[in-house]
C-alpha cells in the first residue's frame, strides 16, 4: 500500500496524504485562497468588531440569532469579494503577506488602546515621529505579528495556487462577484431593519471592521494629501494692523502660549483634582478655565483646527491647509511670530514663519538620546527675546504628557506619585500605576509652566509680558477599558475632549491693555473651547481684522 501512495505522479487529482505536506503546500483554487484568507481575517482580525456589535446587541439571543448569521455572511463575502478584485498572478500573494501583517498591527492597536483606524486616526499616525513610533513597539506587538501577521503569510506563500488564464480568471471573479452581491443584498434585505438600526445608531463600528476600515482610511487621507500639495493657500487677514490704542502702550507685548500635548483637564488639581499636581503654577496667581473643550482628539486635527479661523463644525484637515492661519495674520500686522517644538512639528500651522526643532539641539541635563524635556524649549530664548523690537508671540509646542511612555515625558526628580507604570504596555499595569506616571507628567509641566512665567517676569522691565496655556486634546487612561486617544469625536469620552486653559498676566500687562483680571475669573467656569483660541489671541495682541469676531473672544467682555 505504502509502494502504491508513493509512486502516484505529481499531476494525479488525488492528494498525497500526508498531514505535514498540506500544511506546507497546500494546493488551492485562487477562489479556495481567497476564501480562507477572508475567513482568516473576519475570524481573527475582527474580534474587537464582534465584540463591539455584540454588545450592542445585547449578546446572542434567539431572536437576533439570524441577524449575526447574516452580518458575518454579509462581510465573509465582502471581504472574499474584495480579495478576489486582485487576486492575480505575481501580485496576489505579496498584496495579501501585506495585509495580513498590517491587519494584525491593526487589531493589537485596537485591542491595546481602544482606537479606532478612522482616517483622524490615519492622519495621526502617518505625522508621528519615529521616537513616537518606537514607544509603541513592544513584546505583545510581536506576538500578535508573529501569530496573526507572518505565520498565516507564510501559509499563503507555500500555498501552490491553481491559476487559470487570464480571461479564465476574469470570468470566475465576474461569476463571484455577481453571486456575492446578490446574497449579500437578498441578506440585507431580509434584515434591513436591524441592519439600519445598527448602521445609523452605531456609526463607529465601520471604524472597527479590520482591513476594510484603515484601508479606506489611507486612501482617503492619501487622497486628500495629494490634492492639498496642488492647492494655493489663501491668504487671510491681510487687512491686519495693530490697533492706534495699542501703539500708545510704552512697553512692547511679549506673550508666551504654551500649547500643551495629551494634558486632560480633570487631572490638574487647579481644577478641583484631589491630588496637588499644580503646587506651582498654583502660587503664581493664574487663572484656570474648567470647561475648555478640544477641537480634535489627535494632535494631526486639534493644533491646526485651533489655530485656523474655522469652528469645529466647518473645519477639516483640507480647508486649514488651503487657508493661512492665526500666526500668518498676526505677521502680516506685523507680530513678530516664533514657533519652538519639542513635539512632532507644527502640523502646518507655522509652515510660513520662524521655527524652530529644539529637539535637535541634544542639550545636555535636557535631553537624552531619544528626546527632550519641555525646559528644552525655554533653552537660549532670551537670545531671541534680546533681539526683538516689536511685540511678539512665541508659541512653545510640548512633548507633555503624551503617551503611552508616560514615565519617559518627565525628569525622575518629578516622579512623586509611585509605583508608576514603566513600559508602554499600559495593560501590563494597574490602573493606579498608570494614573501616577500620567500625573508626574502633569507635575512636571506646572514645573515648566511656572517657569515661564518667571521667565516672562524676567522681562517685564521691557515688556508687557503674557503667557496662556492650552493643550490640544485630553487621554483616556483606563475609563471604560479605553487608552490614549483619537476616537472619532462623536463618541470620544469627555477625558479625551476637555482641556485645560490657564491665563497668566504680569501688572503692566493688565495695565497697558486694560485686561480686568477679576472678570476673567468670574467667567472661568463658563463653557470655551478652541474655536475661541484664534479670536481671543488676535484680541489679546491688539490686532484689527476683518476676520476677527469680537463674539469668540474670550477677552472681550473683560478688556477695557
Amino acid at each position: 500500500m505504502t509502494e502504491q501512495i508513493s509512486s502516484i505522479p505529481d499531476n494525479s487529482p488525488y492528494p498525497r496524504f500526508s498531514p505535514a505536506w498540506l500544511w506546507l503546500k497546500p494546493r488551492l483554487s485562487t477562489t479556495e485562497l481567497t476564501l480562507v484568507i477572508a475567513l482568516f481575517l473576519l475570524l481573527f482580525d475582527n474580534a474587537p468588531f464582534w465584540r463591539a456589535s455584540l454588545k450592542v446587541l445585547h449578546g446572542i439571543s434567539v431572536e437576533n440569532i439570524g441577524f449575526v448569521a447574516s452580518l458575518f455572511i454579509v462581510l465573509l463575502l465582502l471581504f472574499n469579494l474584495l480579495l478576489s478584485l486582485v487576486c492575480f498572478k505575481y501580485i496576489f500573494k505579496p498584496l495579501v503577506v501585506g495585509l495580513l501583517v498590517s491587519a494584525s498591527v491593526a487589531r493589537y492597536f485596537m485591542d491595546a488602546y481602544g482606537v479606532m483606524l478612522d482616517r483622524t486616526m490615519v492622519q495621526n499616525v502617518m505625522q508621528t515621529d519615529y521616537a513616537e513610533t518606537f514607544e509603541l513597539l513592544n513584546l505583545q506587538m510581536l506576538c500578535y505579528l508573529l501569530s496573526l501577521g507572518f505565520l498565516p503569510s507564510i501559509f499563503v506563500l507555500r500555498a501552490e495556487t491553481q491559476y487559470k488564464s487570464f480571461t479564465g480568471e476574469l470570468r470566475t471573479k465576474l461569476v463571484a462577484a455577481v453571486l456575492s452581491l446578490l446574497v449579500a443584498a437578498a441578506l440585507v434585505f431580509c434584515f434591513y431593519q436591524d441592519y439600519s438600526s445598527l448602521a445609523r445608531n452605531n456609526r463607529y463600528l465601520r471604524h472597527l471592521i479590520n482591513p476594510v476600515s484603515y484601508l479606506y482610511s489611507l486612501g482617503s487621507y492619501v487622497h486628500r494629501s495629494l490634492g492639498d500639495n496642488d492647492t494655493a493657500v489663501e491668504p487671510l487677514g491681510k487687512d491686519a494692523v495693530l490697533t492706534a490704542a495699542w501703539k500708545r502702550n510704552d512697553k512692547k507685548n511679549l506673550v508666551i502660549l504654551v500649547l500643551g500635548e495629551t494634558a486632560r483637564q480633570m487631572n490638574f488639581s487647579l481644577n478641583g483634582y484631589q491630588r496637588e499636581t499644580n503646587p506651582l503654577t498654583g502660587a503664581r496667581d493664574v487663572i484656570s478655565f474648567k470647561n475648555f473643550y478640544s477641537c480634535g482628539t489627535a494632535t494631526a486635527v486639534s493644533v491646526p483646527c485651533m489655530f485656523s479661523h474655522f469652528d469645529r463644525s466647518s473645519y477639516s484637515d483640507s480647508r486649514a491647509r488651503r487657508n493661512e492661519g492665526l500666526l500668518d495674520v498676526l505677521s502680516h500686522a506685523g507680530v513678530g511670530v516664533l514657533w519652538r517644538d519639542n513635539n512632532s512639528g507644527c502640523k502646518g500651522t507655522c509652515d510660513r514663519v520662524k521655527s524652530e526643532k529644539m529637539a535637535r539641539l541634544k542639550v545636555a541635563d535636557l535631553c537624552n538620546s531619544t528626546e527632550c524635556h519641555d525646559e528644552i524649549l525655554l533653552h537660549g530664548l532670551q537670545q531671541y527675546i534680546d533681539s526683538l523690537d516689536g511685540d511678539a508671540l512665541i508659541v512653545l509646542h510640548q512633548k507633555g504628557s503624551h503617551g503611552p511612555a508616560y514615565y519617559l515625558r518627565y525628569p525622575k526628580a518629578f516622579e512623586k506619585f509611585t509605583p508608576v507604570c514603566a513600559t508602554n504596555q499600559l495593560r501590563e499595569c494597574r490602573r493606579e500605576e498608570i494614573v501616577n506616571a500620567y500625573d508626574n507628567t502633569i507635575l512636571y509641566t506646572d514645573y515648566v509652566l511656572a517657569k515661564t512665567i518667571d521667565f516672562l517676569k524676567a522681562n517685564s522691565e521691557r515688556f508687557n509680558t503674557a503667557m496662556m496655556y492650552v493643550s490640544d486634546h485630553g487621554e483616556s487612561l483606563g475609563e471604560s477599558n479605553l487608552y490614549l486617544h483619537g476616537l472619532p469625536y462623536f463618541i470620544a469620552p469627555e477625558e479625551q475632549k476637555r482641556v485645560p486653559f490657564m491665563l497668566w498676566f504680569s501688572d503692566g500687562f493688565e495695565a497697558g491693555n486694560g485686561i480686568d483680571t477679576a472678570c476673567l475669573r468670574r467667567r472661568a467656569d463658563k463653557d470655551y473651547s478652541h474655536d475661541n483660541i484664534f479670536h481671543s489671541v488676535l484680541g489679546l495682541m491688539g490686532v484689527s481684522t476683518a476676520v476677527y469676531d469680537a463674539g469668540l473672544d474670550l477677552f472681550a467682555g473683560c478688556r477695557d
